[in-house]
């Protein structure tokens, strides 16, 4: 076992997949840090800060997750927390081919840091940000793939959007 995990992502909104990865990274780590990863020109339903606050109270009850943010390159992110293991989620082919793609230039960039790809538990294979996204902007109600939190905050955007409209 290791001592810390960095997984980094968007989180825009964080999953239930997610939180499935987060929870079975603790199995290989003592701690896992979540890095919420910032990008100024990525245009994104939560800011950065909302995307922070829902990760750390949908984690609230996991004893050994850290919520961080992380601007600019993730391998700067980890070797500054001092870690060298990452964690990345796959779905399927296209997210594998991508994410190998990926740990292969981390490791370039930083040697000496690793990349650990896990599949999701079968009932979140299908769930991406993404597909909450175009859920819950199209009105429905995406409370089957988020934690209960993420639910709540997805309702009251959309609510504030469709006013301001």
């Amino acid at each position: 076992m290791t001592d810390a995990i960095l997984f980094p992502g968007s989180f825009d909104p964080v999953s239930l997949g997610h939180l499935d990865l987060v929870e079975r990274s603790l199995r290989l780590g003592r701690r896992v840090v979540v890095g919420v990863a910032y990008n100024p020109d990525k245009k994104t339903l939560f800011t950065v800060e909302e995307r922070i606050e829902l990760l750390k109270r949908a984690t609230a009850h996991l004893a050994g997750v850290e919520v961080v943010r992380i601007d600019g390159l993730v391998v700067d992110a980890a070797r500054r927390l001092g870690i060298h293991i990452l964690v990345r989620g796959v779905r399927g082919g296209a997210d594998f081919d991508f994410e190998v793609a990926m740990g292969r230039t981390n490791a370039e960039l930083s040697p000496g840091i690793e990349t650990i790809l896990l599949a999701p538990a079968p009932r979140y294979a299908h769930v991406s940000s993404s597909l909450v996204r175009q859920i819950a902007l199209a009105g429905g109600d995406a409370s089957a793939f988020v934690p209960p939190v993420v639910a709540e905050a997805l309702k009251k955007l959309i609510q504030q959007k469709s006013r301001k409209h």
